[in-house]
């Protein structure tokens, strides 16, 4: 099983100038420095929360046809794109939509097939014949997330010189949606 990101999410749920406000900074001499901090932090803490915050497509790559149903994490599911499986010949298919049904309330979301359908009969591909595509996160961030990045950002910001992990405050904030 192969977990991938495909698309990264196209903003941040903290901006530049919400991260500079925060560190108190004027100018722009470290904007790269800060712009890449943001990023960090929102990894950093998607990690912790089994989240992704922002729109953001991922893959991820079985050997086998799973279990139905099945999860596709981080949280929260917004759409699948494709389901897809490429048979021992090489031959890649795609599923008909109207084959499965999709979880989005659940956290992580899942996958099922439809009443009545089964996955196809054929030899897969040895290795990585099944890919799942799929659409996780939204438009903004709560604002507890956005407190722990800054949280976060700001410890990274003062210390440069030390790897720091989620500080105790951040960690509190993340845990009150965290995915299990």
């Amino acid at each position: 099983m192969t977990l991938r990101l495909i698309t990264p999410p196209a903003t941040e749920p903290v901006s530049l100038a919400e991260a500079k406000l925060h560190l108190k900074v004027d100018g722009s001499t470290d904007d790269t420095l800060i712009a890449a901090l943001i990023s960090a932090a929102r990894i950093l803490c998607e990690a912790y929360q089994g989240r992704g915050y922002i729109t953001q497509t991922w893959e991820l790559t079985l050997d086998a046809f799973p279990e139905s149903p099945f999860e596709l994490p981080p949280a929260p599911l917004a759409s699948v794109v494709s389901i897809k499986y490429t048979d021992s010949g090489g031959t890649e298919y795609t599923m008909d939509p109207g084959d499965y049904v999709i979880d989005t309330s659940a956290e992580p979301g899942r996958v099922a097939l439809a009443d009545g359908v089964s996955w196809p009969s054929v030899d897969l591909y040895p290795v990585g014949g099944v890919k799942i595509r799929y659409t996780v996160g939204g438009a903004s961030a709560p604002a507890n997330v956005k407190q722990a990045i800054l949280l976060t950002i700001g410890g990274w910001y003062e210390d440069r010189q030390v790897g720091n992990d989620l500080s105790s405050a951040a960690k509190a904030l993340l845990t009150v949606d965290r995915v299990f």
